[in-house]
């Protein structure tokens, strides 16, 4: 999909105030996207232990079983960008729409392992597609003076999503009296906990369509009359129509489609500024930040926690991950990019080194003892709460400030893919990783965060208060 057009200055101009509240509405309604990619996400923490008990699978089957969803996430990603731009924005969210639906009722009712490894697959695709289309169609129909503050809304759905399926999912065991396999409306827990999706997907498909369509698709489709209509909702009716339809157009016949070929370059292959999109990337995984989101609840049992605290557990570290997202949104742009990384790292490798110190001890009747206890709980949601306020945010600024005009979708494609790639190797691995030593998985982790705080002061230069065409 091409990125959003950076219009003139006379086409950077207020919403008024009439105006406004329909435009959140719209950012809103895309970011539905947003809530169900971390829904989705997240919402199979609930349903780990109930699925290798239910199809007495080991920990390699299993770890397989959760990461699968990722490959259908990078394939969603990567299409997801000319599929709008055949179709349309909305069309793509309707379609995405639908494959949140049914991948949430096929989950529900798999017939067998390989079946729910499929429908896994489908909700990935839907994930790929909400990660791209959302953030995009924002850009491109929020006033600029609302820009950033609109395209928020995409990471803040993300994260409230996250949060919600967890406590979905408490409330769900509860229900069916702690057992994940209990009994509930005709199914076991675990089901519902999957099929539960069904309903803020319907939302999204629903608000798809009392929203409307991205101006720049519009105008690229030869739709300029309905453009106006759509410009004129966002931005007012008093302003130049004809003149902020010659502005998209111009921006459009100018820019730069990157390839692939753009990247290559320097002594390794891709030139040295694409290295550091990807070695960005790659750290915001190997810290193992999707532990805590896809398998907490394994985790807090594997130590001797009760099933529903273990939930709870996993409910309360989603909304530290709240909180810290809201901090880096307040401060991103006022103490830079770069310091909150590296602030993010520090706090990232105590966190991790503290859980890794308390999983080194033996269990005490099933259980670690009550110092280490506290202590890993209290690290995780530290560890959690640093990664939220710097690096789930910070990157992704990064990667859309950081590459030269030239090259700069083709390089953030390949950062992106770089990091599903990254994601499904944690997400795969750690299972195995924990039957083997679960201290010494931490320490692997705490070392990756670690080595972020030197990558970061020798290889990342600050993009704060620059514009895009500066970077070289």
């Amino acid at each position: 999909m091409t990125s959003a057009a950076q219009v003139p200055k006379s086409g950077a101009r207020q919403a008024h105030p009439e105006h406004l509240g329909h435009v959140i509405f719209i950012a809103a309604a895309a970011a539905m996207g947003g809530f169900l990619f971390g829904y989705d996400s997240a919402v199979i923490n609930g349903a780990v232990e109930a699925i290798r008990d239910r199809y007495d699978i080991g920990s390699a089957a299993l770890a397989q079983v959760i990461a699968i969803a990722l490959i259908g996430c990078a394939i969603g990603a990567a299409t997801a960008g000319r599929i709008a731009d055949r179709i349309g924005r909305i069309r793509c969210m309707q379609i995405a729409a639908i494959l949140f639906i049914v991948s949430a009722v096929g989950s529900a009712l798999p017939f067998a392992l390989y079946d729910l490894a499929f429908w896994r697959i489908v909700g990935g695709f839907a994930i790929g597609m909400a990660s791209v289309i959302g953030p995009a169609y924002i850009a491109e129909v929020a006033p600029a003076a609302y820009r950033g503050r609109l395209g928020s809304f995409q990471q803040a759905a993300i994260v409230i999503g996250i949060a919600v399926s967890q406590l979905v999912n408490w409330g769900i065991l509860n229900a069916a009296d702690g057992d994940q396999r209990g009994t509930l409306m005709g199914l076991e827990a675990w089901q519902v906990m999957l099929g539960v999706m069904v309903i803020p997907a319907v939302l999204y498909g629903l608000l798809s369509f009392a929203i409307p369509e991205s101006p720049r698709y519009l105008i690229s489709a030869g739709k300029e009359t309905r453009a106006r209509e759509v410009l004129a909702e966002v931005e007012g009716k008093d302003i130049d129509l004809d003149a902020r339809v010659r502005e998209i157009e111009h921006a459009m016949k100018s820019e730069h489609k990157s390839t692939f070929r753009d990247l290559l370059g320097g002594s390794f292959f891709f030139k040295p500024i694409v290295w550091i999109g990807i070695g960005l990337s790659v750290f915001q995984q190997f810290v193992g930040i999707n532990v805590a989101f896809y398998y907490s609840s394994t985790l807090w049992q594997s130590v001797g926690v009760d099933p529903t605290e273990s939930f709870f557990y996993s409910f309360t570290t989603s909304i530290i991950n709240i909180v810290g997202t809201v901090i880096a949104m307040i401060f991103v742009d006022r103490i830079g990019r770069r310091p909150l990384a590296l602030i993010g790292s520090v706090g990232m490798v105590l966190g991790l080194a503290l859980e890794a110190w308390a999983f080194s001890f033996d269990l005490v009747d099933g259980k670690l003892p009550a110092t280490q206890g506290w202590v890993a709980l209290i690290a995780a949601h530290v560890f959690v709460l640093f990664f939220a306020l710097s690096w789930g945010v910070v990157v992704w600024v990064f990667l859309g400030e950081m590459f030269p005009n030239k090259i700069r979708a083709a390089a953030l494609g390949v950062a992106a893919s770089a990091q599903w790639i990254a994601n499904w190797a944690i997400t795969a691995s750690f299972p195995s990783l924990a039957d083997w030593n679960l201290s010494l998985t931490y320490v692997i982790y705490t070392v990756f965060a670690a080595l972020s705080i030197p990558f970061v002061l020798k290889f990342v230069t600050e993009t704060k208060g620059k514009a895009l065409e500066e970077m070289g």
